[in-house]
């Protein structure tokens, strides 16, 4: 075979590409997935969509499968005493299935050029928790299922983001300790 340039320069691109591929879904690409959560000190038991039963402990978060459109689950308690059954409707990729009832809080983290944090919070409203006002305008929810929001609270915020030439947030959902905490460090009021 005849020494190419053309040929070479075409399998390095290939190859470059495919390595670019790789990194990006073996580090960087962000996994879509359903949770239920239980930040309480009970143990509950589930079924979802008359599947085998499920098991959450006191603080656990567990990885479930759940199909767009209509789901139901049956919860029990600790005593396998059923507290109730209900149905719940999947509309995006990412969800967290609240068995509890708990309060939980989805904040927006802004990122931008430009981005003037102080005046940014004021504009935004004030939730109350516990009698105390918070800035930030975070959303209270405590339906048993959520899915308004990109990080899940098993998910740091992203440290980075890059390519922002406007503007932008990413929310995330916390329990209300966690947002508790993390506001006390984030606002650094």
């Amino acid at each position: 075979m005849k020494n190419n340039p053309s040929l070479k320069g075409l399998l390095i691109a290939v190859a470059a590409f495919i390595i670019a591929f790789g990194v990006y879904f073996l580090f960087l690409s962000k996994k879509n997935y359903y949770i239920v959560d239980n930040p309480t000190p009970n143990t509950y038991y589930y079924k979802i969509n008359n599947g085998s039963e499920g098991i959450i402990s006191a603080g656990q978060t567990v990885h479930v499968d759940l199909t767009m459109g209509k789901n139901s689950i049956k919860v029990f308690d600790q005593n396998k005493k059923m507290l109730y059954d209900s149905a719940f409707e999947v509309n995006k990729i990412r969800g967290l299935l609240n068995i509890a009832h708990q309060d939980y809080y989805i904040n927006r983290q802004y990122y931008g050029y430009n981005l003037k944090k102080d005046s940014l919070l004021l504009a935004l409203d004030k939730t109350v928790i516990d009698g105390k006002e918070y800035f930030g305008g975070a959303k209270h929810s405590n339906k048993l299922y959520t899915e308004d929001f990109y990080y899940n609270v098993d998910e740091d915020y992203d440290k980075l983001i890059k390519n922002v030439q406007q503007v932008e947030f990413r929310s995330k959902i916390f329990r209300k300790q966690d947002y508790l905490n993390y506001y006390k460090e984030y606002y650094k009021f």
